[in-house]
């Protein structure tokens, strides 16, 4: 008999949710199905028994997989089945792992693999809000050593309200988009979008979706109870030398504090004297020796160096480029360093460099999303690039990772906000990192706010961003804010609070935790301390170029907008697109149309006004509509004895008598001299109101010849004149 152990949580607005286990997936190391409403998770988790020998990480990784029958959608393509991770599914993947990773044990090396299947949904409530949940829920009912329960919640504001976990319709409302991961006591986790708010709207949606976590939190306490999972794997993962461990301590603390304290600004000169300090003290062994003893060594060298850094910092206030906390390296930045691209620029802050592009494209050149739930086109495009040789690594490039396509999504929540709803451009910019060291995506979001305004694109505000990082000791109460992080403050510290925003507020942000105790206090004064950052940096970008420029790039396409009434959309596409693509032929631009809100609404774009002009003026004889007392230049499509009938407009043709090409009077057609393809001026003079058809004048539009008695009215009007009774 099957016993599953369900747990029910619920929502401040009364929905539920659900969390099950013992009843699919039994023989992973810790399952558990996740529903609310018609959404249905499936979290498995395994770890393997032992670490591969030599692995001195954490091995973790993360899958999430939407199912497209969890919609009853097939999927695209020929194979008809799921294929690789969408970029959706791989920042899901980014936001569980983030939050789960730290909390692993410093000294657990297995291989563990998180596996989130997205079997059922409706389209209403968003699953990457309760991936990590079911994940974390996995872990919980496991006996793979975690430092958890966590939770992740998306939190929005609508209407100056926070809603936890809202549904698509109601986060359209939204002006504040977060995700927020946290354990019971400590937030880990944050990443969102907002529309420029300020720092202490920020806090108060943290508070309020660290509120909703704790109740997550207590149910996954619950649920281990009742599974009886409380007590976990024993594991023995690092062998350590407590002598050698002190003997590297004691011969190399005060050198790389040397290092740490001489404030030398170059990384890979700073990188080479830490890695002289080590090597000097292996020195000492031979080679048989060290294939024993080196990964221990250069384990407790890393924590020496660590040690080293924080210290300086903690108790001198000095950075290892010799920096104050609060400072920002130098920047230095140029806009237009590429002479074809539609916009271009370069930011460079200390050593971190970004080139930046930005190509304007029309509505053929949208991204078209095909995933799951969503299905949308996409008109704003970050791409961000990380090349090995940005840090002086020797090896290929082998596309693009997760990280990059995580960095540039932050960075796209960071600008897209400014780009006016209306604007008529698609448009892409590209990143590429040529140097790094320390916040490379937010100086994308730099160098991206210069190209956009070199490209003329008009921005409703410019976007600066800093990463913020802590050096926090367990147990005591000194602590450090650093400005404008290094890779090492990153990676040896407590932190990375990244920022972006405008005068006006923040516009996005992503943070990652790596230690306890993290208080709203300490949140508030990083977030202050990153405005005062922001704000300088944004007056750096605005020296170098104050504004979007007011014209295009001479090689930028110009676009046009039009609408036209929904029935005149077949008439401007023609049959099989025949009239369409005559249109795009003839005048060299190119013409798209769709309808949209009951209209069609029509993009045409072309490199040269001419060619823009030229295919608004056919669009706009396809659908006019005839009208008494218009000139119109047309083209003799027939010629008969007694006229010529003349197309005026597009699948409209009207006769023009022989009495009304000239004011001469002609005998005979061939007397006008008209043939078949020529084009002449007409006006027209009637539309018969039984039949449609339309009469055509050529000789009204000339001089009329002097002494020319007037002629009658082509339909004079009749007097009604009272009849005499007629008596019977």
């Amino acid at each position: 008999m099957i016993n599953p152990i369900v747990k029910t949580i619920e929502l401040p607005d009364g929905r539920t949710i659900t969390l099950e286990t013992g009843k699919l997936a039994k023989q992973a190391d810790g399952a558990v199905t996740l529903r609310m409403g018609n959404t249905v998770l499936l979290a498995t988790v395994c770890a393997a028994k032992d670490a591969v020998p030599g692995t001195d990480f954490m091995p973790l990784q993360v899958e999430y997989k939407e199912k497209y029958s969890a919609f009853g959608r097939f999927p695209g393509g020929f194979t008809k089945r799921e294929g690789k991770a969408s970029d959706y599914e791989i920042l899901t993947c980014r936001l569980v792992d983030r939050a789960l990773r730290p909390l692993f044990p410093d000294n657990f090396h297995a291989e563990v693999y998180v596996n989130i299947i997205l079997f059922s949904a409706d389209g209403v409530d968003m699953p990457d809000a309760l991936a990590g949940l079911a994940a974390s829920a996995a872990l919980a009912v496991s006996d793979i050593p975690f430092g958890g329960p966590i939770s992740e919640v998306r939190v929005a504001r609508i209407n100056g309200k926070f809603v936890i976990d809202p549904t698509f319709e109601q986060l359209e409302q939204a002006d504040m988009d977060l995700m927020v991961a946290a354990t019971y006591e400590n937030i880990m986790m944050v990443e969102g979008e907002m529309n420029e708010v300020s720092e202490q709207d920020l806090l108060e949606a943290l508070k309020a979706a660290h509120e909703a976590i704790k109740v997550h939190c207590k149910a996954q306490m619950e649920l281990m109870e009742e599974v009886g999972s409380t007590v976990k794997r024993e594991y023995c993962h690092e062998e350590n030398d407590e002598d050698l461990r002190k003997a590297v301590h004691e011969a190399c603390y005060a050198k790389a504090y040397a290092i740490a304290e001489s404030g030398n600004k170059n990384k890979h000169e700073r990188e080479a004297a830490f890695t002289a300090i080590c090597d000097e003290f292996k020195a000492q062994f031979s080679e048989e020796e060290l294939e024993e003893k080196g990964p221990m060594i250069d384990r407790y060298y890393h924590d020496v160096e660590k040690e080293a850094m924080r210290r300086c910092i903690l108790d001198e206030g000095k950075r290892l480029d010799g920096r104050k906390t609060t400072d920002i390296r130098p920047i230095w930045c140029e806009v237009s360093p590429l002479p074809y691209p539609h916009g271009s620029s370069i930011f460079t802050r200390g050593e971190t460099q970004s080139l930046s592009t930005v190509t304007l494209g029309t509505k053929a050149d949208e991204k078209i999303v095909d995933d799951v739930l969503d299905q949308h086109k996409e008109r704003f495009l970050l791409h961000y690039n990380f090349p090995p040789f940005s840090t002086g690594e020797a090896k290929a490039q082998r596309g693009v990772g997760r990280r990059e396509i995580g960095h540039g999504h932050l960075a796209w929540r960071a600008l897209k906000g400014q780009i006016p709803a209306d604007y008529p451009y698609c448009v892409r910019v590209v990143s590429d990192i040529l140097e790094s060291n320390g916040s490379s995506s937010m100086a994308t979001v730099c160098a991206g706010t210069l190209a956009l305004m070199d490209a003329g694109v008009p921005i409703k505000n410019p976007v600066s961003g800093i990463a913020m990082g802590l050096i926090k000791n367990a147990g005591e109460d000194k602590y450090a804010i650093l400005s404008d992080i290094l890779g090492d403050e990153d990676h040896l510290g407590d932190m990375d609070f990244k920022v972006t925003g405008t005068k006006n507020g923040i516009t996005a942000t992503q943070m990652d935790i790596k230690c306890d105790g993290l208080t709203y206090d300490i949140l508030e004064k990083a977030l202050l301390q990153a405005k005062e950052g922001r704000e300088y940096i944004l007056g750096k970008l605005t020296e170098c170029i104050a504004e979007p420029r007011p014209e295009l790039k001479p090689n930028a396409p110009r676009i046009e907008t039009m609408t036209i009434p929904k029935e005149f959309i077949g008439a401007v596409i023609g049959p099989g697109g025949k009239i369409i693509q005559g249109m795009q032929e003839e005048t060299g631009a190119t013409i798209s149309i769709e309808e949209t809100d009951g209209v069609g609404r029509i993009e045409i774009a072309g490199l040269n006004k001419k060619s823009i002009d030229d295919a608004v003026r056919m669009i706009k004889s396809i659908v006019a509509i005839p009208e008494i007392g218009e000139v119109y230049t047309g083209k003799v499509r027939s010629i008969m004895p007694y006229g010529a009938f003349v197309e005026f407009l597009p699948g409209k043709d009207g006769l023009l008598h022989i009495s009304e090409i000239s004011w001469k009077r002609l005998e005979t057609i061939e007397e006008a001299g008209l043939k078949e393809g020529d084009e002449i001026e007409v006006k027209l003079l009637d539309i018969d109101p039984k039949t449609g058809k339309f009469k055509l004048s050529h000789k009204v539009l000339m001089p009329k010849p002097e002494g020319m008695a007037e002629e009658k009215p082509n339909h004079p009007k009749r007097e009604h004149k009272p009849q005499p009774r007629k008596e019977k």
